[in-house]
């Protein structure tokens, strides 16, 4: 029998896609009311231009027919400023500036505390024009098709590139102060990319580049299970590489290089500044290793033995080699994106294996 006690009961099960939360516990769901087989009832969006409105719509549909109703009539509405403040103070429930011992800095996000779940890997390089975004995004990508919660935060300010890369059009969803990241590929993702307009230039100087970073803890709802967060950081070692090392002092690092012996050599710095703050260093990755040729051969366009040199003198390991070559992906498909590869295609396995030896690396750190 339909009762209004028993639609909220099976409304449980269906989330927020954005909070991952009931929609039952969020208080979006209003005014049920029955006849016969009929069930009209209000769901409440956090904002009137929610982006996954028919997701949602199609998930509480779903779960009020298997509960045996004909038909479902939904309306939509949205939340109340004051509702909204009220759900950003409960999403930002221990999100805030944390107490800690005198003497030392305050927490700014329960997932930068020392016993936090979450690892941090900063992706790193010497010099721009490595690929450092691009195996950033491939990494995160690879850990979340193995099951791992994943984030990334595109702290390259004034290269941000990781919307692109991804194929991500769709902007946050922002409920009073809190701001929730934009999910693509099973990966959530913040970037000074979604807030600038036309591709616009940044021009900050550093205090304005560590506030932004902070901001995107203290404002930017991650959620309390994330396994893996990256960070894409700018190449070199400058004020935002500084606030990192900082800021999360537990972060691991991952160096970015190409097999020339000079971008090896550049890429150094960045690794030796992560030893002197205390960082670990996973390994190194050596992107653009060769080009494979139609008949197999392998052309070493930028040299050899780079990121292997690099391994060496940082005492690390070579993570992976990755090929120079391009994600065959079509516009036209629905998951399109320029610079995500397939699982199945030979550098998408590369990553897949990668992401294994990372995952396996940081999960040995972990409970030892």
């Amino acid at each position: 029998m339909l009762t209004k006690e028993s639609v909220l009961e099976a409304l449980r099960d269906v989330k927020d896609p954005e909070i991952n939360r009931s929609l039952v516990e969020l208080n979006m769901i209003r005014d049920i009311q029955i006849e016969g087989e009929t069930v009209s009832l209000t769901v409440v969006l956090t904002i009137s231009g929610c982006p996954l409105k028919a997701k949602i719509e199609q998930d509480v549909i779903a779960a009020v027919k298997e509960l045996g109703a004909k038909e479902v009539r939904l309306q939509f509405g949205s939340m109340t400023d004051e509702e909204r403040a009220a759900l950003s103070a409960q999403l930002r429930g221990g999100q805030a500036s944390s107490p800690s011992p005198a003497g030392q800095a305050p927490v700014l996000n329960p997932i930068l505390a020392k016993d936090s779940m979450t690892t941090f890997i900063a992706i790193t390089s010497g010099k721009g024009g490595v690929g450092k975004s691009t195996v950033t995004v491939n990494l995160a990508v690879s850990l979340a098709r193995l099951g791992k919660k994943v984030g990334i935060i595109d702290a390259d300010i004034y290269g941000f590139s990781v919307p692109d890369m991804m194929n991500i059009e769709q902007r946050p969803t922002v409920i009073g102060e809190t701001i929730l990241p934009v999910d693509k590929f099973g990966v959530k993702v913040m970037s000074m990319g979604f807030f600038v307009e036309d591709n616009s230039p940044i021009i900050w100087r550093g205090p304005m580049l560590g506030k932004m970073l902070r901001n995107f803890f203290t404002e930017v709802h991650w959620g309390e299970d994330l396994d893996y967060l990256l960070l894409d950081l700018p190449p070199g070692t400058g004020d935002m590489a500084l606030d990192v090392h900082t800021m999360i002092p537990q972060s691991k690092e991952i160096v970015v290089t190409t097999p020339h012996a000079t971008a090896a050599f550049v890429a150094a710095r960045a690794g030796a500044m992560a030893k002197k703050t205390g960082h670990e260093i996973l390994g190194v990755v050596e992107n653009m290793a060769w080009y494979e040729a139609k008949d197999g051969s392998k052309e070493y366009v930028f040299g050899r033995g780079g990121g292997a040199k690099l391994a060496e003198t940082l005492a690390t390991e070579l993570l992976a080699q990755i090929p120079l070559g391009q994600p065959e992906n079509h516009p036209a498909e629905a998951d399109y994106s320029p610079s995500v590869y397939r699982q199945d295609s030979a550098i998408g396995s590369i990553y897949m294996d990668m992401a294994k030896l990372v995952a396996e690396k940081c999960e040995a750190t972990v409970n030892q």
